[in-house]
C-alpha cells in the first residue's frame, strides 16, 4: 500500500511600491497590481524522507541567493537542501532580487534597499509556504495526462535570407525565411488526488511569461493557468511549471497584427486559458503514476565563460559606462551612430553583447553548473538553473526512464540563457548574451538525464 502524502499552499508575495521590477534592460518600479504573485508549494513525504517543491512568481533568481532560500526551507521542514527544489515562473512583471542586477547603477540607494528586504521576506514566506503545505499533507495517488496547445508558444529567433538570425524580428523585417527551430507545444499534468482534502494539479509547458509589460506586478499567463484550472476541476489546487522556454514567446512574428491579441492581459488570459484546457482535456483519460518513492539529487558540470577578449574590453567599459548612464534606448541609438548599423534589432544585440562582455571581464575562466532533480514515484522534475532552449527540454523528456517527466527552467538558480549549439552557429540575441560557450545547453542536457536515471 502506498505510503505516500502530499500537501498544498499558497502565500502572496507581492512587493512594495516602488520596488524594482526585473526583466528588461530599463528600469521599472512597481505601481500597481494586476494580479497578485504568489510561492506555491507542494510537499511529498512518505515513510523514509520528505521534499517541497515550490514555484515562485519570479523572472528568476541565481544560485546565490537560491543557496539561502532553499537553505532555510530545508531548515525550517527538516530536510536536505536537495529536497528542497524551487523553479521561478520567470515573469517579467515581478520583483527584482538581485541589488547588483543589470541596473545597479541605476537604482538609487532606496531602491536598492527595497531589492534587498524583499528577497529576505520572499525567503521567509518560502518557508511558511513549505511549512504550511506539510501540514496540509493527505494520503495521495498520482496519475497523468497530456494535451497540446497549439499558437500559445512560438520560437522568436527567425532566419533571415542571407542565414543569419534575427531575435524577435517584429515588423522591421518582413523578408525573413522562417522560425530557426520548433516550439514544443506539449502540455503536460501531474494529477495528484487526495484523500479527503483538494486534489492537486501541476502543469508544465514551455513559453516565455513576457506578454504584459508596464509597471504593475503579475504573475502574466501563468496566473490564468492556475485560475483556469481551478475554476474547471472542482476542488483543486494548480502549480504551474515552466519548461525550457529560451528560444520561445507568445509572439507569431510570422503575422505580425498588434490587433488580434497581440500582447498585454487580454493575451496572457489567452495563453493561460488555452494552456489549462489541453491540460485537462484528456483529465478523464489519467493514466496511473506508480511508487511512492521520494528521490532528490544535483549534479555539478564545469563549463567554459564566455568571455570577450582583450581588444573588446575598453569599448565594452564605454559602452556599459553610457548604458548606466543613460539608458537603453538611447545607447542603442549611440551603438548605431558610432558603429554605422543602420537597424536597431542588430545595434542592441551588439550592445547586449558588449554588457556581457564587460561583466563577465572579471570573471573566472570557468565554473561550475548544477542540474537537480526530485522524483516521485515514476515522476521526476529536472531542473535547470537558467533559461535553456526548446531542444533541451525535448532531450530531457526523451532520454528519461521515468513516465512522465517536467523539465523546469530557472529551478534552483537563474544563470543566464543556454542555446545550442546551433544557435551559437546562427546568432542572435541568446547567442550573444549568453555567459557559457557554445556546447554548454548540450552539456546540461546530457547531465539532467543521467541525473534522473541514477535516482
Amino acid at each position: 500500500m502506498s505510503s505516500l502524502k502530499v500537501g498544498f499552499a499558497k502565500v502572496e508575495v507581492n512587493p512594495l511600491f516602488g520596488t524594482p521590477i526585473a526583466g528588461y534592460y530599463q528600469k521599472r518600479l512597481m505601481d500597481g497590481v494586476l494580479d497578485s504573485l504568489y510561492v506555491i508549494a507542494v510537499a511529498f513525504e512518505n515513510a523514509e524522507t520528505r521534499a517541497v517543491l515550490l514555484s515562485i512568481d519570479n523572472v528568476g533568481i541565481t544560485k546565490t541567493e537560491m543557496d539561502v532560500l532553499r537553505a532555510a526551507v530545508a531548515e525550517r521542514i527538516g530536510t536536505a537542501v536537495d529536497a528542497v527544489y524551487a523553479e521561478c515562473t520567470h515573469s517579467h512583471t515581478a520583483p527584482e532580487i538581485r541589488a547588483s542586477g543589470i541596473l545597479n547603477g541605476n537604482y538609487t540607494e532606496d531602491e536598492h534597499k527595497k531589492i534587498i528586504d524583499y528577497f529576505a521576506w520572499l525567503v521567509t514566506k518560502a518557508c511558511d509556504a513549505a511549512s504550511l503545505a506539510f501540514q496540509d499533507l493527505a494520503p495521495a495517488k498520482m496519475s497523468y495526462t497530456r494535451g497540446t496547445a497549439d499558437k500559445v508558444s512560438f520560437i522568436r529567433r527567425f532566419r533571415m535570407p542571407d542565414g543569419s538570425v534575427v531575435t524577435n524580428p517584429r515588423e522591421l523585417y518582413p523578408e525573413t525565411v522562417g522560425p530557426a527551430g520548433e516550439a514544443d507545444e506539449t502540455v503536460q499534468l501531474l494529477i495528484i488526488k487526495r484523500e479527503n482534502a483538494p486534489e492537486i494539479g501541476v502543469v508544465n509547458f514551455q513559453v516565455h511569461p513576457d506578454v504584459i509589460g508596464g509597471c504593475a506586478i503579475s504573475s502574466d499567463y501563468p496566473h490564468f493557468v492556475r485560475e483556469t484550472y481551478e475554476k474547471i476541476i472542482d476542488n483543486s489546487r494548480c502549480i504551474y511549471l515552466n519548461g525550457t522556454c529560451g528560444d520561445s514567446n507568445h509572439a507569431d512574428w510570422s503575422i505580425w497584427n498588434t490587433d488580434k491579441c497581440f500582447r498585454g492581459y487580454e493575451r496572457a488570459r489567452y495563453m493561460g486559458r488555452k494552456i489549462a484546457m489541453a491540460a485537462i482535456a484528456n483529465y478523464e483519460l489519467a493514466e496511473p503514476i506508480s511508487g511512492d518513492k521520494i528521490a532528490f539529487g544535483h549534479k555539478a558540470i564545469t563549463v567554459k565563460m564566455n568571455k570577450g577578449t582583450a581588444e573588446e574590453l575598453p569599448l565594452a567599459k564605454e559602452l556599459t559606462e553610457y548604458y548606466n548612464a543613460h539608458g537603453l534606448e538611447e545607447a542603442t541609438a549611440y551603438v548605431q551612430q558610432t558603429m554605422g548599423i543602420k537597424d536597431m534589432v542588430p545595434a542592441k544585440t551588439l550592445l547586449r553583447r558588449y554588457l556581457r562582455i564587460h561583466s563577465l571581464k572579471d570573471a573566472p575562466d570557468q565554473r561550475e553548473l548544477y542540474v537537480t532533480a526530485l522524483i516521485v514515484g515514476d515522476a521526476a522534475f529536472a531542473g535547470i538553473p537558467g533559461e535553456p532552449f526548446t531542444e533541451v527540454g525535448r532531450i530531457i523528456k526523451n532520454g528519461s526512464k521515468y513516465t512522465l517527466t517536467m523539465p523546469s527552467c530557472l529551478a534552483n538558480g537563474c544563470e543566464g540563457y543556454y542555446p545550442t549549439q546551433a544557435a551559437f552557429d546562427e546568432g542572435g540575441y541568446e547567442a550573444e548574451t549568453a555567459k557559457y560557450v557554445a556546447g554548454t545547453a548540450e552539456q546540461l542536457a546530457a547531465a539532467s538525464v543521467e541525473l534522473i536515471n541514477s535516482l
